[in-house]
């Protein structure tokens, strides 16, 4: 039973308030075409305005199957809250209408994983959840989450968080989709940014964990939400991940023009 309502925080700025313009926009971003779709253990989506990243995260949803259960990891961008926050008794609005976190796997989580707080501080200005939230509302209408925002970037913290996500999605009778919602390299030139990605993905696509925190670590990529995807990928290989695939990479200065600061984007399933 949710007790409260998450109002977006980025409607209008990241994507439009307006559901027939939202509405417009995921059918520009999305495929309708079914027959490809894969029923995926995670990916990663990328979370900026729609307008740079909504086709490579369409990209990515268009080869799914979305199953009514998902989990959400972001960063954490504002820093507030604890380091592990989840908030279970909400439901998150968007101008498509409202989506209830899942309280009872929700719950589950943290009593398998007590380091995963409580906490409606970190959600409530964070942009990284929310704008995945329309994509999975036009594909599925009975969608029901648990938003995890991650504000450490410590390795065996992540790992733990992982497993426990493994454990508690394997006693599950349905299947859960694992997203980790994660931009690539922020602010530098588009040739630079695509060297450091390059070397990021690589590690994703070898469903290697650890690889892709030290790479991140060792080079100095600022992949925002490689906290999440170090926690998709552990989970991933826990459930049987075999393999990944690069659904498709772009930079902003794709859309924009501007080579000189520019972000990457990584549209990624595992299966």
């Amino acid at each position: 039973m949710t007790s409260a309502v998450r109002a977006p925080a980025v409607a209008g700025r990241f994507y439009p308030r307006r559901a027939d313009e939202l509405v417009r926009d995921l059918h520009k971003y999305m495929s309708d075409d079914e027959s490809g779709r894969v029923a995926a253990i995670g990916c990663i989506a990328p979370h900026a305005g729609y307008m740079f990243s909504g086709h490579v995260a369409g990209a990515v949803y268009s080869r799914l199957q979305i199953p009514q259960h998902c989990v959400i990891l972001c960063p954490n961008h504002t820093g507030m809250g604890v380091p592990l926050a989840v908030m279970t008794g909400a439901a998150w609005q968007t101008p498509l209408g409202s989506v209830s976190a899942d309280a009872e796997f929700g719950g589950k989580l943290q009593r398998r994983f007590p380091l995963l707080e409580e906490d409606s501080a970190a959600h409530r200005s964070e942009h990284a959840i929310e704008v995945q939230l329309p994509f999975l509302q036009a594909r599925r209408g009975d969608l029901r989450f648990v938003p995890i925002a991650v504000g450490t970037s410590n390795f065996e913290m992540l790992r733990k968080l992982g497993e426990a996500l493994a454990d508690a999605i394997s006693e599950q009778p349905e299947r859960v989709l694992i997203i980790a919602s994660s931009d690539m390299n922020h602010y530098e030139s588009d040739a630079i940014t695509r060297i450091k990605d390059h070397k990021a993905i690589e590690r994703v696509l070898a469903l290697d964990a650890r690889g892709l925190w030290e790479v991140v670590m060792n080079e100095d990529v600022s992949m925002c939400g490689f906290g999440p995807a170090v926690a998709m990928l552990t989970a991933a290989k826990r459930l049987g991940a075999t393999s990944a695939e690069l659904v498709k990479y772009a930079t902003s200065g794709d859309v924009s023009g501007d080579r000189e600061q520019v972000v990457g984007y990584a549209g990624i399933i595992v299966k």
